[in-house]
């Protein structure tokens, strides 16, 4: 990574999120707060030696959180090590954590899905990633078998992971979906030319205000772990995206970070270079020289 001095401060989220107030649709919303829409905006690119992708425009570290004293970034790098690892539920997600989930699992949304309370289902990521149903009656593991995949043949171009399982997932007469949150995120290709790995992250579903920033942070970060498992260079982080999107009670806080000026990103290292990708926790990833705007509070979610 090149020192802090050398990098050049990037604006890639602030042009995404004003492509969507300039060009986005206004259309109701599943959660009933109309959204402007702009389908298929340029994705992200991000050369990790320029830095980290961790938004500037506001603070994702605040110094103290209403999360058990937990950053937002790091809560972010916790849910996706606790999919990796299978997790499905509110308790295996805290466990890594991770405790935002509260609000999409509660007793009422899982009821209505035919589920225990507490469960997000198995169409939800954690049994996408780790527990993908077979024909047998069996489950795969997709990274395990990806990481595999990359040591064995890391010129293939079909290093690819899903977090869809369509039977869990469609609605309609005589169907019941069986997640709580269908998978917004989490298509994965992973490409190594010359021993240099880009991930490529695409989004179905993309609120930029909010959840754009933590996705960022946890496939750039998933980025760092797979090139170190694989024992290649972790090269760069693409995020491409098909719905995009920004609530319009979240403009006047898009506004506020549109005034803002880009800063250089800051870095991120791993605190212990493990060669096992199912081993990793948010406690392995060291965040520095990180000198974002302000934070943002009371950024509406729609849940």
């Amino acid at each position: 990574m090149k020192p802090r001095s050398e990098r050049t401060p990037d604006g890639q989220y602030q042009r995404l999120l004003r492509d969507i107030l300039e060009k986005g649709e206004r259309t109701p919303s599943q959660q009933g707060v109309d959204a402007l829409t702009l389908i298929g905006p340029n994705p992200m690119r991000f050369r990790l030696d320029n830095g980290f992708p961790i938004i500037t425009e506001r603070n994702m570290s605040p110094k103290t959180s209403e999360m058990l004293l937990v950053t937002i970034w790091q809560q972010a790098i916790a849910e996706i090590f606790a999919f990796i690892n299978g997790a499905r539920t509110l308790k295996e997600l805290e466990e890594f954590g991770c405790s935002w989930w509260k609000d999409w699992g509660t007793a009422e949304k899982c009821a209505k899905r035919g589920l225990p309370p507490g469960d997000l289902g198995p169409g939800s990521y954690g049994a996408a990633f780790h527990d993908f149903p077979t024909q047998d009656g069996g489950t795969y593991n997709q990274f395990k078998n990806i990481v595999e995949q990359i040591m064995e043949f890391p010129h293939l171009r079909t290093h690819f992971i899903s977090p869809w399982i369509p039977q869990y997932t469609i609605r309609g007469k005589g169907k019941q979906q069986k997640v709580v949150v269908a998978p917004c995120h989490g298509w994965i290709h992973i490409r190594v030319i010359d021993g240099k790995l880009t991930l490529h992250m695409f989004q179905r579903s993309a609120d930029v205000p909010v959840g754009v920033p933590s996705n960022m942070v946890q496939y750039a970060a998933l980025t760092l772990a797979l090139a170190e498992v694989t024992g290649t260079e972790a090269y760069e982080y693409v995020h491409s995206f098909s719905d995009a999107h920004i609530y319009v009670d979240q403009i006047p806080a898009v506004e506020t970070m549109l005034a803002r000026e880009p800063k250089v990103l800051p870095t991120m290292e791993l605190a212990d270079r493990k060669k096992d990708l199912f081993s990793y926790r948010k406690e392995d990833f060291v965040l520095s020289d990180y000198d974002p705007h302000p934070g943002i509070k009371g950024i509406p979610v729609a849940i």
